[in-house]
């Protein structure tokens, strides 16, 4: 972040809306698809978000060409956030902690995950641990982007909201995992569409990263997300359909990558980060 800013390249393949060139081969065009991103983004972003379902749409080929494009991120030196909202009980949330967040532990592993509270907190503490052992992040799901987020999340137990009561939990875990910077590595996903619950969300959370999507297609402002930064609280703002769909499906790939650099500078324009880091 303090290279490149908070802006996250989404990796959300949509096979719907690609230039037609990357469909010649099927079986590549996971890998495709992402090396395109990757090369767009060199130098102007430094977190990419892969969402693992637009993967597993294609079966086991998905999987392994996940497990592929995050090494591609990898070598390329991106932070990577893998957005699969794992949660669940015992066993099955130990095996998902050692999946993607143990080093080593299988080649699905990433810097940081997205997860599911509404199990319960004791669900989420093999996540934990791994985050304070081996130097990962987790966002857990606080207040999502998407329009019916509050039929559940803005209900009312005990006088609180379930986004403040679930806000509290995170900041006990981001206080256990401070570094020496005052960071917590319990982070979360409270989204750009809703700057006013998240006001009042960083005030509950001082110490956590918050991964805000919605910019660009889902209409989040970036003057509101961004003034949820503090020194301890830092925000990544995360841009997938709005950086990597196209309407175009006989755009060349040239102009492709073109594109792609020319929306990313747009959203650093948005946020005030565009400069000259790299030469």
């Amino acid at each position: 972040m303090e290279e490149v800013g908070p802006l996250v390249l989404g990796i959300d393949p949509p096979a719907d809306r690609v230039p037609k060139l990357l469909l010649s081969e099927p079986d590549r065009f996971l890998e495709g698809y992402t090396t395109v991103l990757l090369e767009g983004a060199a130098g102007k972003i430094g977190f990419v978000k892969f969402q693992s379902a637009h993967f597993e749409a294609f079966g086991s080929v998905g999987i392994a060409s996940l497990a592929r494009c995050i090494a591609l991120a990898r070598e390329r030196g991106f932070a990577i956030i893998l957005d699969a909202k794992r949660g669940d009980i015992g066993s099955t949330a130990e095996a998902y902690a050692h999946a993607y967040l143990t080093p080593n532990g299988s080649d699905l592993e990433v810097d940081c995950l997205t997860v599911n509270p509404f199990l319960g907190p004791e669900t989420l503490e093999p996540f934990v641990t791994r985050a304070r052992e081996h130097g990962k992040g987790l966002f857990v799901l606080v207040k999502t982007s998407n329009p019916g987020s509050g039929w559940m999340q803005d209900q009312i137990v005990d006088s609180k909201s379930i986004s403040q009561r679930v806000a509290e939990t995170v900041a006990a875990w981001a206080c256990e995992t401070q570094g020496n910077n005052g960071i917590g590595a319990v982070g979360a996903v409270v989204g750009a569409t809703y700057p006013k619950q998240g006001q009042q969300l960083r005030l509950a959370m001082p110490r956590s990263v918050f991964l805000a999507p919605g910019l660009g297609a889902q209409g989040g402002d970036p003057d509101t997300v961004s003034a949820l930064s503090t020194p301890t609280g830092p925000v990544l703002i995360s841009a997938s359909r709005g950086i990597g769909a196209v309407d175009d499906p006989d755009m060349p790939l040239d102009a492709f990558l073109a594109l792609i650099r020319h929306r990313i500078d747009g959203f650093r324009d948005d946020l005030g980060l565009r400069r000259a880091i790299f030469s």
